[in-house]
């Protein structure tokens, strides 16, 4: 009898784990970004099986077949679209799952490059945060759509974190107006800042495009140094999802400084940038250390 009631002991909060894990709203989000801004909005109400993962770069990811069947009993899939995961979009199509896809980014004013000949809209819009505002709006309703029994509690943790969102707003705004006007050109491995540099007059510049996949061909990277040198470009910024050896390179030979690491398109495993305001603010704060000096 007593061992029974031990086993019994043991089973009973297994089994009410399990049931509240069932209960609560499954979703499926692309990349960690988009996994830590549906955290702040969904609490404790939501249940999420995140893809690529923090210091993973989302370009040259391969899903799994763990990812196929989080797909599958997924009510919710948030993306970033833009382009950002067409791996997402193939396996949307082949596991025929009925799960609801959400477009984060949805309702943002999109920039376009040119690569390879070809017009491409860049995908990166998170790293400006008035789209930061329309990505946690369009999560907060596509939250509520699915689970609407919680609406309240995902509009106020929505208001919570959004008000976060706009004092980080002001922050940039102060310390990237403060900066020297020759103090606005910097270098990082690929093409993902645009969206920050439009919104606060900086010039990044990047041996890759807009994807990681691509490798920059040598004529590119001697014309990058030359440019650099020529416009006394002051750092150089690697990337947490790339290898710095490329960057460490260029800056040797443009005598540029290496002006640290910054988060593009993956948070951090630890640290102050292993949540989105995090990450934001860590980039805000090493880009001013590096271009305010003389």
């Amino acid at each position: 009898m007593r061992a029974l009631l031990v086993l019994f002991s043991v089973l009973l909060p297994l089994s009410f784990a399990t049931a509240q894990a069932a209960d609560k709203l499954q979703l499926v989000t692309s990349f960690s970004i988009l996994d830590d801004m549906t955290h702040q909005v969904g609490g404790d109400h939501i249940q999420i099986s995140n893809m690529v993962g923090p210091d993973a770069d989302a370009h040259t990811y391969e899903p799994t077949p763990d990812d196929a069947k989080a797909l599958l009993n997924a009510k919710v899939i948030i993306k970033n679209g833009l382009g950002f995961e067409p791996w997402l979009d193939r396996l949307v199509t082949s596991t025929e799952t009925k799960a609801t896809v959400v477009t984060a980014s949805k309702g943002v004013l999109s920039h376009t490059m040119e690569e390879d000949g070809e017009t491409i809209p860049d995908p990166h819009a998170w790293h400006n945060l008035a789209n930061t505002v329309i990505y946690v709006n369009n999560i907060t309703k596509a939250l509520i759509a699915a689970d609407p029994a919680n609406k309240a509690d995902y509009e106020h943790n929505s208001q919570v974190y959004l008000k976060e969102i706009y004092r980080l707003l002001a922050e940039a705004k102060a310390k990237f107006g403060a900066l020297p006007p020759g103090n606005r050109r910097i270098v990082t491995s690929h093409d993902a800042f645009g969206y920050l540099g439009q919104a606060y007059g900086i010039e990044f510049l990047s041996p890759q495009g807009l994807s990681t996949e691509r490798e920059p061909s040598a004529a590119e990277v001697a014309t990058l140094i030359t440019q650099i040198r020529k416009d006394k470009v002051k750092a150089v910024f690697m990337e947490n999802i790339k290898d710095s050896r490329l960057l460490k390179q260029i800056a040797d030979e443009s005598g540029a400084q290496i002006g640290g690491t910054l988060y593009s398109d993956a948070l951090a495993s630890e640290g102050p940038a292993s949540t989105f305001t995090g990450l934001f603010e860590y980039n805000l704060n090493t880009l001013c250390a590096a271009l305010s000096k003389p």
